[in-house]
């Protein structure tokens, strides 16, 4: 008996167009779940204490040019003042975007994506590493990102984008 091949569907809010290719990645695992959550709650928290501006979360398109970079960070934050990008999907520059890298998407979130956000102009990116319990975040210094942190487990994150905001890095991932 033939075993039964497994049947793939397209799912087209898991797809991305990046660098003018369509790439498919698989749901997050949990441990991303967690720490996407855990930080997102305390985002969200910050944000409407000082009304800041508003918090998403993939999947969700961020539109830097059509049909060519489609982007999906797993968290992304468009200030009060950036709000013109907002329409069907975000069409234009975030001010941050978070990426959480899973085992199977290190260079895609590392290097990849974070060479379009540079390019573009987005003026904070965080890579968060679960397994690591590590955060980094660069900040866009004269168009290139220059290493802003390192946070590691009771290390406090902050963000030159997000005034204000500090949480030590064992709050999202443990």
């Amino acid at each position: 008996m033939k075993p039964l091949e497994p049947t793939i569907y397209y799912n087209p809010d898991l797809t991305q167009i990046i660098n003018g290719e369509e790439i498919m990645s698989p749901s997050p695992r949990l441990l991303h779940q967690r720490a996407s959550m855990r930080l997102e709650w305390l985002l969200l928290n910050h944000l409407a204490k000082f009304d800041l501006g508003e918090l998403f979360h993939a999947p969700f398109d961020v539109i830097f040019e059509q049909d060519f970079n489609h982007l999906q960070p797993d968290i992304l934050f468009v200030s009060k003042q950036n709000q013109e990008i907002l329409q069907d999907w975000v069409r234009g520059v975030p001010d941050l975007v978070i990426e959480i890298v899973s085992p199977g998407s290190k260079k895609m979130d590392t290097v990849i994506k974070k060479d379009i956000y540079e390019r573009y102009g987005v003026v904070e990116c965080w890579i968060v590493f679960p397994e690591q319990v590590c955060i980094e975040v660069y900040t866009l210094v004269d168009r290139q990102y220059e290493l802003y942190g390192t946070f590691l487990r009771q290390d406090s994150v902050h963000s030159k984008v997000l005034e204000g905001l500090s949480f030590p890095v064992n709050a999202i991932i443990k």
